[in-house]
């Protein structure tokens, strides 16, 4: 039998278990501000939790019950190398002789559909110096960012590798079950055929300059997207 995902599927204890851990990240959160610990403040701290998400529309934030402890450090040592090779990068960047960096902006199809993830994956994309996240096309699943030192093709192609490769660690830590075996197959398909996402021809640029990329042929459909898929 498979794992509910959606809201509507849960029973109302599930939903209370799938929720906890952001009530419980709020009350923390409550008791740092007043920096003190009290019953008033944890009882203070409860209350404003479950009004604060029960009372202000925002789409449903689910977690999928599961966390790989290892691949929630590799997750975490990978994104403390990403961040101390990027600085070093824009710092040499900063005193090389030579013509100024080219940026761009580009666009990059995500595997899931998730809020969560997608939203984890931009903040993780934005910590690393020398890409920030500028917009989020939520229903299509595109994260635009800013990128820096994308002279070519190539460079741009390896920053859309490091944002997949970004969001395929953050859903094998705390992804469902569905989407990180999806994940999985994924990326062997990739490494197997070398597959990239499909782009619309390239227009007549000088060689040294990146073209801004547009998504006009991006899937109406996410790989990882099941929400829609029937139970056997």
């Amino acid at each position: 039998m498979r794992t509910p995902t959606r809201l509507e599927e849960l029973t109302r204890w599930q939903a209370v278990w799938r929720q906890a851990p952001l009530l419980i990240g709020l009350v923390v959160l409550w008791v740092f501000l007043w920096d003190h610990v009290d019953v008033l403040t944890i009882t203070t701290g409860i209350v404003l939790a479950i009004a604060v998400t029960r009372t202000l529309y925002l789409p449903p934030v689910l977690l999928s019950g599961r966390f790989d402890p290892w691949r929630g450090l590799l997750l975490g040592l990978r994104m403390m190398f990403d961040v101390v090779r990027a600085s070093l990068e824009i710092a040499w960047a900063a005193v090389r002789p030579g013509p100024p960096p080219i940026n761009a902006i580009i666009a990059v199809q995500l595997l899931t559909r998730s809020d969560l993830v997608t939203t984890l994956t931009a903040e993780a994309i934005s910590v690393v110096p020398g890409t920030v996240v500028v917009d989020i096309d939520r229903e299509r699943g595109l994260l635009y960012l800013h990128a820096f030192g994308t002279r070519d093709e190539e460079d741009l192609a390896h920053v859309r590798r490091q944002v997949l490769g970004t969001e395929e660690r953050i859903v094998l830590a705390i992804g469902t079950r569905e989407q990180a075996a999806a994940v999985r197959a994924a990326r062997r398909h990739r490494r197997a055929t070398g597959d990239r996402p499909v782009e619309p021809e390239p227009a007549e640029v000088p060689p040294h300059v990146a073209r801004e990329i547009a998504p006009e042929q991006a899937a109406s459909r996410h790989p990882l997207d099941d929400e829609g898929k029937d139970d056997a």
